[in-house]
């Protein structure tokens, strides 16, 4: 008979609550963002401080906090570690606290950027010129990658599943993991009767809601929660931040959640391929992801680059559980002791040596086209 493994005590992350925005830029440069110590000097203007090697326009000198979507820490840490590194006399602090309290804080004028995994809603917009003086909040695609969909079975190397198989799953609608339907999608594996524990993320999320919007969108007959950014779904166990529910599937046998592909790469988590429709399931990868990242459309207008992805598609070769994690600025009226630095560091991780390094870390590449857009509207911020 197989055994639980013994659960190890978990201890998520802390969501933070409304203060002032001194506490929270306290926060942002003491958060785990934080990879380097550097002096002003200055009024931070734009300078080719640095090194030339890596292709940096460094500004002089800044603090730029950043709070936002756990999504795009594993890059967010890349980019800061590179950025620093060229660019010794400005600090890069980004808090993964989740894409609500990234959106949160930003509105709240408490930090020069917010990192969220789905784009501002109108009356975010509108909220925003308080803090945007003579401007508005824009969202910008950084990074991109698939919403992997990690488990925790015993003898169970590949799975597939589909849309209605996963709808069913996370509104605990499927209860066994020996149940007809998987065992349908899984020919010749031999699946445990071993209960099902889904993760959720307990904290607000835009890796949640493009979860559901995927749920939503491809399985509308089963999955008729709202995609928000928290979570709808009925039962299951709950962690904070991406890590949190990472380390919740490791935790015992049966469970099965949802994170970044680059969570499942480095905690060696099994995970999911999905049946789509197409000739054959598909693996989540940077290739799989962008395939699916190249097919969305920019939907927003000005310079709002808010992408639109169609989540039933059957497209060979293509993922279709993606998402873009975005900056939030704002496009006129940023903080004008912040500019410069945050300028500077947003041309470099849209550049194209920023961005072809991500899929080492298990994200998927903007393609050029949208990255040239981005560093477009980057160069005009005021």
């Amino acid at each position: 008979m197989l055994r639980p493994r013994p659960r190890r005590t978990q201890h998520g992350g802390r969501t933070l609550g409304a203060g002032s925005a001194a506490v929270v830029l306290s926060l942002a440069l003491a958060g785990c963002g934080l990879l380097g110590e550097g002096a002003e000097d200055g009024d931070g203007s734009a300078s080719s401080v640095g090194s030339q090697a890596a292709g940096i326009d460094c500004a002089k000198s800044g603090k730029v906090p950043g709070t936002g979507s756990s999504a795009q820490q594993n890059a967010m840490k890349h980019w800061i570690k590179e950025y620093e590194a060229a660019c010794p006399g400005v600090r890069i602090a980004y808090n993964p606290l989740g894409s609500g309290a990234g959106g949160a804080q930003f509105l709240r004028g408490a930090t020069a950027f917010g990192g969220s995994d789905s784009p501002l809603r109108a009356d975010e917009v509108e909220l925003s010129k308080r803090v945007c003086e003579g401007g508005r909040a824009i969202d910008l695609p950084m990074v991109g990658g698939p919403i992997a969909i990690g488990y925790d079975l015993p003898g169970v190397r590949d799975l597939v599943l589909d849309a209605t198989t996963l709808a069913k799953i996370f509104d605990r609608r499927i209860t066994a993991w020996d149940d007809p339907e998987i065992r349908r999608l899984n020919p010749g594996v031999e699946l445990p009767s071993l209960p099902v524990r889904p993760v959720h993320r307990s904290d607000d999320s835009g890796t949640t809601q493009n979860f559901q919007a995927y749920l939503a969108g491809a399985a509308p007959d089963v999955w008729r929660h709202p995609p928000g950014k928290a979570w709808q779904g009925k039962g299951g166990a709950s962690a904070s931040g991406s890590s949190g529910v990472a380390s919740e599937v490791t935790s015992g046998f049966g469970a099965i959640g949802y994170f970044e592909l680059s969570f499942a790469r480095a905690r060696h988590i099994k995970t999911v391929s999905i049946d789509t429709g197409a000739p054959a399931p598909v693996a989540p990868t940077p290739r799989t992801a962008s395939a699916g990242i190249a097919a969305a459309r920019v939907a927003g207008n000005g310079k709002d680059l808010t992408l639109e992805f169609r989540h039933d598609s059957s497209t060979p070769g293509a993922y279709p559980i993606v998402q873009i994690t975005y900056e939030i600025v704002c496009d006129k009226g940023n903080q004008k002791a912040t500019l410069p630095a945050l300028k500077s560091f947003l041309a470099h991780t849209s550049s194209e040596a920023g961005q072809k390094r991500l899929s080492r870390l298990h994200y998927a590449p903007l393609p050029e086209s949208l990255a040239e857009r981005v560093r477009e509207v980057v160069s005009g911020l005021s």
